[in-house]
């Protein structure tokens, strides 16, 4: 089973699974106020509103972040 680590904001998580990222860099392009490599650690989900975050995301090509909604 891979390592997963979550960042969460309250209102969506952010899970990174680093074994199979690709470090394409897209989620640092897209949102570089959340994705930051050389902070740890390195998901600041108070970078951004959820819907920019979710987006961002989206844009990742291996899989390697993935959001899931929290319930309120």
């Amino acid at each position: 089973m891979s390592k997963k680590h979550e960042f969460s904001n309250g209102e969506v998580t952010v899970i990174w699974q680093p074994d199979i990222c690709t470090h394409s860099g897209n989620c640092v392009r897209s949102l570089g106020q959340v994705f930051k490599p050389g902070d740890r650690p390195w998901v600041k989900t108070d970078g951004a509103s959820t819907n920019e975050i979710v987006e961002a995301v989206g844009k990742c090509p291996s899989g390697a972040l993935t959001t899931r909604m929290n319930n309120q």
